[in-house]
């Protein structure tokens, strides 16, 4: 489709009225976009673009400052980190966070920034707020949703959806109307600390990933042909000490995506289920959150009581569903985190790992709050004496006992 084309479907396109528009650039194709629609089709008189750092690391923010540069914006800046990493990560390692094998990485981030720039908005007496969400994907739910619980007098654009435009019309529109995109993969990528989502939603099915596209993998084939041994301590379930050294969480989980990917360790390929409930092709990596969320599950069977585990499990699914469906900020996922908190009293322990070409092997484990006593269990103890259970097994099978009696027993 011609550029002429695509500008005429634009232009017969009702759009609200609006005067200024607190915009969420991240300085990526669509929010670029983004910049240019607000001027030629919306007209805004005042645009307030804002930039937040979730973790995504100082490269990308630079180069989101250099392309604001060219837009001739200069976007106001939000340092997340401390909060993405002390209040959502914490929460997300307490509660096992896994989306049908999806580790989470833009499910929580977008909420976060779409918090902060509907109280920026409303701050600055904006009447509209934009993201570059598409119509085909999640993550316009999951801004819309915050928007309107903390701005909800407040119009909601979404251009790339309300417009009805691909990605090759967006590269088209960009190309003609002098916008610098610098996208490397179609889809781009979008990441923090803790996971890293490539080219999410533009993935064919049998469709091969050149090793280049990663940031923190090496392919197993190519991993060194040694193991790397790691310590980590965990207290009330979140990882506080790495080989020895107490570490804040926000220098272990990059040090630790630079360790285990190299050794292979971090890709996802998987069929993902959207809000939509269309499934799409998702790429991902995380290192560090393999590690970490292998040794956490780990680490609660050692220390929690069967029924507490059988409990959570339940906690932790539904903590999950509700943090991908966009619902961060909704009472049931408030509550259920007051559940994870209080269950990590005891999530103590430290283990030494081996790291070898994507496998993450257990080589010892310790902890002074765990519930494993082979003193008691051990076979080839006397912990205590095994004829007491005689009875007990009589009565665990009075039930079978009595179904017995009344026959029809199938296979």
């Amino acid at each position: 489709m011609k550029v002429e084309e695509i500008e005429a479907r634009i232009a017969a396109t009702p759009v609200p009225q609006v005067r200024k528009v607190a915009l969420a650039y991240s300085g990526g194709l669509d929010s670029s976009l983004a910049i240019e629609l607000l001027r030629r089709i919306y007209k805004a008189e005042e645009i307030v673009a804002i930039t937040c750092d979730v973790g995504q690391g100082e490269e990308e923010i630079a180069a989101s400052q250099a392309k604001a540069n060219g837009l001739g914006i200069q976007p106001i800046l939000i340092d997340l980190k401390d909060e993405f990493i002390g209040n959502w990560l914490v929460k997300a390692i307490r509660a096992n966070s896994d989306y049908e094998g999806y580790l989470f990485s833009t499910s929580m981030t977008r909420q976060l920034v779409a918090r902060e720039v509907a109280l920026k908005a409303k701050e600055l007496g904006c009447d509209a707020v934009m993201e570059g969400s598409t119509g085909k994907g999640n993550d316009q739910y999951r801004m819309h949703n915050v928007f309107k619980m903390f701005a909800p007098d407040l119009k909601i654009l979404v251009p790339v959806r309300d417009f009805d435009l691909t990605r090759s019309e967006e590269k088209a529109l960009c190309e003609a109307w002098g916008v610098p995109v610098d996208e490397q993969m179609e889809g781009g990528d979008d990441k923090t600390m803790w996971c890293r989502s490539l080219a999410s939603g533009a993935i064919g099915l049998d469709q091969e990933l050149p090793d280049g596209v990663w940031m923190w993998l090496v392919p197993p084939e190519k991993a060194p042909d040694k193991v790397e041994e790691i310590t980590i301590q965990f207290t009330d379930g979140v990882p506080t000490h790495l080989d020895g050294k107490e570490t804040p969480l926000g220098d272990l989980v990059p040090e630790l995506n630079r360790r285990a990917g190299r050794n292979g360790i971090g890709k996802i390929d998987m069929f993902e289920d959207g809000i939509m409930d269309l499934k799409s092709r998702e790429i991902y990596e995380a290192p560090a959150a393999h590690v970490i969320l292998k040794l956490h599950r780990d680490l609660e069977q050692f220390c929690l009581t069967k029924d507490e585990l059988e409990f959570k499990a339940l906690v932790d699914r539904k903590w999950a569903y509700l943090v991908y469906h966009g619902m961060w900020y909704h009472p049931l996922k408030r509550e259920l985190d007051a559940f994870v908190a209080a269950s990590q009293r005891f999530v103590n322990g430290t283990y030494r790992v081996g790291l070898y070409k994507g496998n993450i092997d257990i080589l010892s484990r310790k902890s002074a709050t765990s519930l494993f006593s082979p003193e008691v269990r051990s076979i080839k103890t006397k912990g205590f004496s095994q004829t007491v259970c005689r009875d007990a097994a009589l009565v665990r099978g009075l039930p079978f006992e009595i179904l017995a009696r009344r026959g029809g027993i199938e296979d």
